[in-house]
């Protein structure tokens, strides 16, 4: 395997753009892996990790560095090139005077003074400065940007509260504020719901069902991964519970977390009981709370809220079953292969639910630890999106190669009976995820016919009519490749286990 790397001193761009970037490249024939980054020591760190170089680069902190690895040299060489004329262009300016592009926030506030929200997507090593930049000035954030220390977290968190101003991040990829869809958001009506998440996918699968039974969204606040960690305190999810109280447009108040500390949970709690509104609390994995309202799933905590509202109609339509399936005696295993990290969290709780042990690289419990993230054993339950799997390449809901290839070495065990998975469109994500996960679906199937067997396929679709993506024309190739559908994450998990779990039980008796 050949690499090569080409370094534009004092050029930078913002993360999403080097996501965009890098996805484009290795998209490219003849490439099997490329990266683009701010040459941090962070991120130089990430792109050793992912066997992009053995000996870093001469590049700084300042410097642009592209990285692409393939067993073709000229196309290595055609795509650092293609990639240069696209950051040409990006800077080439037009003949006769033109607008100098703001250059810091202040500029760009200077520019747009009725401006109230700083929207931050830099490495991790400058986040936490241009974040107190932003506040200084007077504006909220949202920062996007990941690996940002817990220290910086706490202090900008602690800063902002004194200004009566809120972060929501770091790594907070989801909001809708005002109307506007923020990060990897979709595509969803305005209404009379609001929403507080610590988990992206959470706030996406929320807000698109309470779309799709007809309501709409008031505010959708992300608060970032680790707000409910006992060393953040809840800072952010707190002052969202606070605003939305107050907020005249938001009827029903959604609260939505990734399994948090159980102390910042009873504090969370202790605070909503206190608020006149209806709130629906649904924290993934934690026990029921008190008084409150409390959904085990998230397709729950959105056919509450949208009762509490009295918009739109909840359908008590039975969920669509897997067709049957003839399993030899060997085919025991479910394997669920997510790029949406809440849904990962939530399969492991219906995993606990129904008494069914189950493997994850995201564990909630010690006991469900893989030995090996790359490699499953029995039930396993991944989160393709954590940070072991995105270094030195984009995240799957951008770049979906790497479930790509996962889809088919699970396929190829003929242990395994369901393959579980999600395809979440909207703002930001592949254009086309559904056509590419009925591509893979198809091969597996391929694969699996080849050795006598056959497999389910059973997933969810986050998303909307509205978005992007189109959902009618993502549903239609799933379904055609053999996919059975369900209408949330926890229905697919569900079927699954029925499909599975159940026949097991049955042939025991």
């Amino acid at each position: 395997m050949l690499t090569a790397n080409r370094i534009f001193r004092n050029l930078y761009r913002d993360s999403i753009t080097l996501l965009q970037l890098a996805t484009g490249l290795a998209k490219r024939e003849g490439i099997e892996q490329a990266g683009a980054v701010m040459a941090s020591p962070a991120n130089l760190a990430l792109m050793r990790d992912a066997g992009l170089f053995d000996t870093a680069p001469d590049a700084g902190p300042n410097d642009l560095l592209l990285v692409v690895q393939g067993a073709d040299g000229d196309a290595l060489d055609a795509a650092l090139d293609a990639a240069e004329d696209a950051l040409n262009r990006e800077t080439t300016a037009t003949e006769g005077p033109s607008k100098i592009a703001p250059r810091s926030i202040a500029m760009a506030l200077g520019e747009m003074p009725e401006a109230t929200l700083a929207l931050i997507a830099t490495p991790g090593d400058f986040a936490a400065a241009e974040a107190r930049k932003a506040l200084n000035l007077g504006l909220h954030v949202m920062l996007f940007s990941d690996n940002v220390a817990v220290e910086d977290e706490i202090a900008l968190k602690r800063y902002a509260r004194e200004r009566d101003l809120m972060v929501m991040g770091p790594d907070c990829g989801t909001a809708i504020v005002n109307g506007v869809p923020l990060g990897f958001a979709n595509a969803v009506r305005r209404g009379d719901i609001g929403l507080v998440a610590a988990s992206g996918t959470g706030l996406q699968q929320v807000t698109c069902l309470i779309h799709g039974f007809g309501a709409g969204i008031s505010q959708a606040i992300g608060t970032g991964g680790r707000d409910l960690k006992s060393e953040i305190g809840g800072i952010t999810m707190l002052q969202g519970l606070d605003a939305l109280a107050n907020d005249a447009r938001t009827k029903v108040i959604v609260l939505i977390s990734k399994p948090p500390s159980a102390d910042i949970a009873e504090k969370l709690i202790d605070a909503a009981s206190r608020i006149a509104k209806p709130v629906v609390v649904n924290f993934l994995g934690a026990p029921a709370a008190g008084d409150i309202r409390t959904a085990s799933t998230l397709e729950d905590a959105a056919r509450m809220a949208v009762e509490l509202s009295g918009d739109g109609a909840v359908s008590d339509v039975p969920a669509a079953a897997p067709q049957p399936l003839t399993l030899s005696a060997g085919q025991s295993y479910i394997r669920a292969l997510y790029t949406g990290g809440t849904f990962c969290y939530e399969a492991l709780a219906l995993f606990d639910e129904a008494h069914c042990s189950a493997f994850s690289n995201v564990p909630m419990r010690p006991e469900q630890a893989l030995a090996d993230p790359w490699q499953s054993q029995a039930h396993t339950i991944l989160d393709l999106g954590e940070d072991l799997f995105t270094r030195g390449r984009s995240h799957p809901m951008i770049d979906p190669r790497l479930r790509q290839d996962r889809v088919l070495k699970e396929a190829a065990d003929p242990a395994v009976a369901v393959i579980l998975f999600d395809v979440v469109l909207g703002y930001g994500a592949h254009p086309d995820p559904g056509g590419v996960m009925a591509e893979s679906i198809r091969e597996a199937t391929a694969i699996a016919e080849t050795d006598g067997r056959t497999l389910a396929f059973i997933g969810a679709i986050c998303g909307t009519d509205l978005d992007p993506q189109g959902y009618a024309s993502q549903e239609a190739a799933l379904r055609e490749a053999g996919a059975t559908l369900l209408a949330s994450n926890a229905q697919a998990v569900r079927a699954a286990l029925t499909l599975v779990v159940g026949r097991q039980a049955r042939r025991a008796s």
